[in-house]
């Protein structure tokens, strides 16, 4: 109830997307990092006209629901990613935004601003506190991802209680030491021309933003401000006095009153339906003066491969002298980089390991930098293995692109949560993994030691 009125001015101002085509490839992304709030992305996707009903908010934590508790990308229709484990959806996102830039700078042409959208994510106390979420914006700040909106409920709880108990750095002055822009909203339960400020700020901002909204959580509740709010049901007596002090009949469930309906039709629906519409005109324009990059463009966005694409693989027979598999690995990258733009990888600062560079690859930098451009497709992530599996979670999750990464086997372990997503969301990513010692043991280890191993 804290994000509510964020969530709005989100919607009804700003975002942009076409609940009658939850796939057009420019709408602005919108995670939900904090997924454990799905019920109000849930809400916000039933008001918007996608396609949630009444009944499908009913089913709430219900098995085979479209409203599982989570947010699932296979499941519901407009979310985006699927999230639960707290921090993945940050960086999810910068994977989003990395791969905007990257088609922006590849396929904009003068008077065609084709990829043009933002990418916004909501998250909490609990997300900032994670490993990954830092990962992530570190890269982020790095690379100065200026279609990045991170909005932040700073409202002070954790499930423990107050985060005074484990959580008190000061978290805009880490962001800006990442090279973020900090926005600061004091009152974000009732000020909504500051959250509209805010927001309007970020968007002409060339870096990240991370806009600090204080909000109450369970605000209007008779335990708002407590943890006992943060994921118990309320009870009916506070349930009932939320109602009426909202205006509504405190014996109606599930009841949205017409005018909201209405209005979510013209601040939100209509505004996202036009600009597909011109966005359509605007790509059939591009057809005629650029051909051959329009052609390359209708393939990725449905997501096909390019004709006879195997004869680009090279082949070897039972009597050619062995190799290791990562050379193996990189004779192959380097074979299909050229006619499959959609590959776009790196490594987490193993590149000379892990043969992940093809060939005379630009780096994916900021061009300020001097260090490539966001038409390049080689990725320097660092030594960030959990991120970078998020990240590209976000990238597939954007769709055009295929993300690949190289790392060593046992780093791999530290991107477990990244991956456990990439398979329930059926996310297309490889990830290159090498140096794995199977056979290695100690000669100097005890039998207990080996036993242990």
């Amino acid at each position: 109830m804290g994000m509510a009125p964020t969530a709005h001015v989100l919607l009804s101002r700003h975002l942009v997307a076409n609940p009658a085509n939850d796939g057009w490839v420019n709408r602005d992304r919108l995670v939900l990092s904090n997924g454990h709030a799905s019920a109000l992305l849930y809400s916000l996707l039933h008001i918007s006209g996608y396609n949630l009903s009444i009944d499908d908010l009913k089913g709430f934590r219900q098995l085979g629901s479209k409203t599982p508790g989570h947010p699932e990308s296979f499941k519901t229709e407009g979310v985006e990613v699927t999230t639960g484990p707290l921090g993945q959806g940050i960086a999810n996102g910068v994977g989003l935004a990395m791969a905007q830039a990257n088609l922006a700078a590849t396929y904009n042409k003068e008077g065609f601003p084709l990829f043009s959208n933002k990418t916004y994510v909501f998250c909490g106390d609990g997300c900032l506190q994670e490993g990954v979420a830092a990962e992530a914006a570190s890269l982020a700040g790095h690379l100065q991802l200026g279609n990045l909106i991170v909005l932040y409920d700073d409202n002070q709880i954790t499930i423990d209680g107050s985060i005074a108990n484990s959580f008190t750095e000061d978290v805009g002055k880490r962001f800006e030491a990442y090279g973020w822009n900090v926005l600061s909203v004091g009152d974000a339960d009732q000020d909504i021309q500051a959250i509209d400020a805010a927001i309007t700020s970020a968007k002409a901002s060339t870096k990240p933003t991370l806009i600090k909204l204080r909000t109450i959580i369970g605000y209007g509740s008779a335990r708002q401000g407590t943890h006992g709010v943060h994921g118990s049901p309320l009870v009916a007596d506070d349930i009932a006095q939320l109602k009426v002090s909202a205006g509504f009949n405190s014996k109606d469930s599930f009841a949205v009153p017409e005018a909201v309906y209405e209005q979510y039709k013209t601040a939100f629906r209509q505004r996202g339906e036009k600009a597909n519409r011109s966005w359509d005109a605007s790509f059939q324009e591009y057809a005629a003066k650029h051909k051959d990059e329009h052609q390359e463009l209708t393939r990725r966005i449905a997501g096909q491969l390019p004709p006879n694409w195997e004869q680009l693989l090279p082949v070897y027979a039972a009597g050619d002298a062995a190799v290791g598999g990562r050379k193996y690995s990189e004779v192959i990258l380097n074979a299909l980089a050229p006619s499959l733009p959609e590959l776009f990888g790196g490594s987490a600062d193993l590149t000379s390991s892990n043969y992940t560079r093809v060939k005379n690859a630009e780096d994916f930098q900021a061009p300020s930098t001097g260090l490539g451009s966001y038409r390049g497709k080689y990725i320097r992530y660092g030594v960030r293995e959990h991120a970078m599996g998020a990240i590209m979670n976000g990238i597939s999750a954007y769709g055009l692109f295929i993300p690949f990464a190289g790392t060593f086997l046992n780093f791999v372990s530290y991107a477990a949560g990244a991956i456990r997503l990439s398979a329930l969301s059926g996310h297309q990513v490889i990830w290159v993994a090498t140096h794995e010692p199977w056979g290695r043991r100690s000669h100097s280890s005890t039998d207990r030691d080996r036993r242990l191993c």
